[in-house]
């Protein structure tokens, strides 16, 4: 039969004995809980970042595009075949040519600047998300000849303007008369309205078709550029990079990490201060252990002189304390990770709960687009987290075991 070091048989019993000084007590289980709290708030806290992370990148890349192929001054000759080299990669899985310009919105007496976009629908389907985020009508209204628009919900609320009205669309290259230059105007009706819940989106986008942006903005056959979508968001880069040496000197590239890197890098830094600030609090509970241990070797000098006199090396008495330290941690640790772990996979539960209990609403409809809190649990945000924990649970045993290991058995046992 294995026996267990009798640093490791001390330890665990100075855990479990039921201690004469009950301040001691008090106070390992207020560094146990505070670690255990500290820890939940950690996991909790990091779960809700990653997923208002998620939730923005899905909002943002549901109108933008993954990588984006553009020609010189925003025109592009041949798209189609651009679009089949890029379709020859296999990350690549659609490509959708797009239209980008400046235009000026006006109805009903409501003047708006917006960016329009001409797209052919069917491709315009594989590469965004506007379907799933239709309030009125459908993109596939949109019909070539046809001077159909789709305007976001913002937009419309500004024009006043709903399914049928017809909006008159202002391009501000204009056209020499004989009474000076005039801009040109065309009529468009609306055929859908979509809700993003991007205010950038739906304050500023209308979608046309591609040829009637085409004929009014004077493109012929040429196109802004082609938006591609690909199997893995996260190698945007790399599919760039694969893909720019193929395309020629007048072609350029960029992806999704580039365009919008100011709101991801946003979060991130968010994400990473309070990772910081919250590990604080697993700190101070941590540092509590330092109290605890101190008390502990005040507490039993006789029973470690005993061990001294009996042939126990100064590591074995830094050991059982040690010992007795980072179990507090382990189980603070382990309590917090179940805890974190569990509300977390909860969040979209007990925060309605909470909501209706308390009569409030955290993030209210109409002042936040993203009204409900997102949750998105990462393992390995959750194994570094209890690593932290352990590590400076045991940092904080190191002092007070040190301590325990210079008594004097003489000077402790003088007055026994």
């Amino acid at each position: 039969m294995t026996r267990l070091p009798y640093e490791l048989f001390v330890g665990l019993r100075y855990t479990r004995a039921k201690r004469r000084n009950h301040f001691i007590s008090f106070i390992s289980l207020t560094s146990m809980l505070g670690i255990a709290l500290g820890v939940a708030a950690l996991i909790t806290v990091l779960s809700v970042m990653n997923g208002f992370q998620n939730e923005l990148r899905t909002r943002i890349l549901g109108v933008a595009s993954h990588a984006q192929i553009s020609g010189p001054g925003d025109v592009l000759s041949g798209w189609e075949a651009v679009a089949e080299i890029a379709a020859a990669d296999s990350r690549v899985v659609a490509a959708a040519p797009y239209v980008n310009v400046q235009g000026m919105l006006t109805y009903d007496g409501a003047v708006r600047g917006a960016l329009i976009r001409g797209i052919l629908p069917a491709r315009e389907a594989q590469v965004a998300e506007f379907g799933g985020h239709m309030k009125l009508g459908t993109p596939a209204a949109l019909k070539p000849g046809e001077f159909g628009i789709v305007l976001g919900a913002e937009l419309a609320r500004a024009l006043a303007a709903t399914l049928g009205d017809k909006v008159t669309l202002i391009a501000p290259q204009g056209q020499v008369t004989p009474a000076g230059i005039v801009p040109r105007l065309k009529q468009f009706r609306v055929v859908g309205i979509f809700e993003m819940g991007m205010f950038e989106y739906d304050s500023g986008l209308a979608l046309i078709h591609l040829e009637d942006a085409q004929k009014l903005y004077r493109m012929e056959d040429k196109v802004s550029g082609v938006r591609l979508k690909l199997r893995d968001l996260f190698q945007s880069r790399q599919v760039a990079l694969a893909l720019l040496p193929k395309l020629g000197a007048d072609a350029y590239i960029s992806d999704w990490t580039r365009s919008h890197a100011n709101f991801f890098r946003a979060v991130q830094m968010e994400k990473n201060v309070m990772f910081i600030i919250l590990l604080l609090i697993v700190a101070v509970a941590a540092f509590n252990i330092v109290s605890t241990l101190v008390m502990a070797v005040t507490d039993k000098q006789s029973d470690i002189a005993i061990l001294r006199t009996l042939g126990a090396a100064p590591s074995g008495i830094m050991a059982i304390f040690i010992v007795q330290g980072a179990l507090i941690g382990v189980i603070g640790t382990l309590i917090g990770v179940g805890g974190g772990v569990l509300l977390a996979l909860n969040i979209d539960v007990v925060v309605p709960f909470l909501e209706s209990l308390f009569n409030v609403h955290f993030l209210a409809k109409d002042i936040y687009y993203i009204s409900e809190l997102p949750s998105e649990l990462l393992w390995k945000d959750v194994v570094t987290i209890a690593a932290v924990s352990f590590v400076l649970s045991l940092l904080a045993t190191l002092y007070p075991s040190w301590r325990a290991s210079r008594v004097n058995p003489a000077e402790a046992l003088r007055y026994e």
